[in-house]
């Protein structure tokens, strides 16, 4: 067993030990006539651990470069510097993982750009290292509010017949060898291939949700996702994570309540554990990161039909790009003028025009709307979407066949609505898209460890 402290506990105070032993990455080395330093992380907390090398105790330092693996046994001692309390008098030095003048991390500074074209070594930087920390905390955020809430956690199929969102981009699933496709009056024989029909990477894990909720009440997804979208905008990328709850017994003010609990659940458990982290996004990043904690802790959202958005939208004298028009999508500037301008603080828009929705979502009475929501920040834009779902088989019917929806693919989902259907209600959200938010990272590239996007692949 390898014996070792980590960096936290010597600079938290936790470790009650004199002498330790140490391991960690170089993040700066210097040396002077008699003593040298070196600043090392193991990525436990943002800030390294100093070490101090008296010159007379160590003939060779040359290894203590930036990059390199080290491992120090030492004593920790009171440090005069103002940036720590506590560093280590080294005793021991050995050279675990050396690197060369080739090593690509050995300026303190470098492009966000650059950074992102060597997924593989930016973690060992303070900003990565810092986003891949506040990941960790926001996904045990996700699990510890849903447990404590009564829902149960399942775990939906990468592989699917079906595209939920119907925007047919799903990436398709096959064995069959590309450059020799059995062809069938002309189509695909599919019969050749592994599932014997068509198949997909999943886009959403909705569908496979629902089932569950309605024999267990409250259940959630959270999982990994897949899009072939061919946006190449800072908000997407082909592979990202999805929280997806499903409750049965629930309606759309009951979805948009539970939204709103989880946002300020999530901000509220970050602002708690991540507090050192926040503040280094919030000294390099986003200067008004710390007032975003504060108005998702503390504000009510905001709450505005579609249609009464609209109208809200025509009235605006500042005018836009493209006049406003029910019917229309809500564009990124008539977002950013609700939540940033009109309202200063997330506000769901509810109630959308059906023929702009999936099939799945409940018909309101007045025959042209949809019971959902999104729930739009200041300065990102929508960051959920949610629904009532169509309990109703014959209302689900037709809804199906305005949408063009094959009856028989989707077969299993109308027999929920045949025996024992219930009113029920979910929601999904990006886990990427609330990490950027609430790290003050603008490009979903940056809070993915290996991300995926259109022509782009590691």
């Amino acid at each position: 067993m390898i014996d070792r402290i980590s960096v936290k506990s010597i600079l938290k105070g936790e470790c009650k030990e004199e002498r330790v032993t140490v391991y960690g990455w170089i993040r700066t080395a210097r040396s002077g006539k008699n003593v040298a330093f070196a600043s090392i992380t193991d990525g436990s907390v943002s800030s390294p651990l100093q070490i101090v090398f008296d010159r007379d105790k160590f003939d060779d330092i040359s290894g203590l470069a930036t990059g390199a693996c080290i491992k120090v046994t030492g004593r920790i001692v009171e440090s005069p510097g103002a940036e720590q309390s506590r560093e280590i008098s080294a005793e021991n030095l050995e050279i675990i993982g050396p690197v060369g003048d080739d090593y690509p991390l050995q300026k303190k500074k470098h492009s966000i750009e650059f950074l992102r074209s060597m997924p593989h070594l930016r973690p060992r930087t303070n900003t990565f290292s810092a986003v891949f920390r506040m990941s960790h905390h926001l996904s045990l955020a996700i699990h510890r509010f849903f447990d404590e809430n009564g829902f149960f956690f399942i775990h939906a199929p990468l592989i699917t017949t079906s595209d939920a969102e119907g925007a047919g981009e799903a990436f398709q699933v096959t064995s069959m060898p590309l450059d020799s496709i059995t062809l069938k009056n002309g189509n695909v024989d599919y019969s050749k291939d592994y599932f014997k029909r068509q198949a997909f990477l999943t886009v959403s894990a909705q569908l496979e949700a629902e089932p569950l909720a309605l024999a267990m009440g409250k259940v959630y997804t959270f999982g990994p996702t897949f899009r072939a979208d061919p946006s190449d905008t800072r908000f997407h990328t082909a592979e990202f994570w999805m929280i997806e709850p499903e409750m049965a017994f629930f309606d759309l003010d009951d979805d948009i309540s539970l939204i709103e609990d989880f946002i300020k659940f999530a901000a509220r458990y970050l602002h708690d554990k991540c507090a050192e982290d926040i503040s280094f996004f919030t000294r390099f990043y986003e200067k008004e990161l710390k007032e975003r904690y504060s108005m998702l802790m503390e504000s009510d959202f905001a709450r505005i039909t579609y249609t009464d958005a609209v109208e809200l939208l025509k009235k605006n004298k500042g005018g836009f790009e493209v006049a406003p028009e029910w019917g229309s999508d809500i564009s990124t500037e008539y977002e950013r003028f609700l939540a940033d301008e009109y309202f200063g603080c997330p506000v769901f828009v509810t109630d959308y025009p059906a023929a702009m929705k999936p099939f799945y979502m409940r018909m309101n009475d007045d025959g042209r709307t949809v019971a959902c929501t999104d729930l739009l920040f200041p300065q990102v834009g929508e960051i959920v979407g949610g629904s009532q779902r169509e309990e109703r088989l014959d209302v689900l019917n037709i809804r199906a066949k305005e949408c063009g929806i094959d009856l028989n693919d989707y077969s299993w989902y109308f027999d929920l609505r045949k025996w024992g259907s219930a009113p029920h209600a979910g929601f999904g959200l990006g886990f990427e898209r609330l990490l950027m938010y609430l790290t003050g990272m603008e490009n979903i590239r940056d809070v993915i460890p290996f991300p995926r996007s259109k022509g782009k692949m590691m």
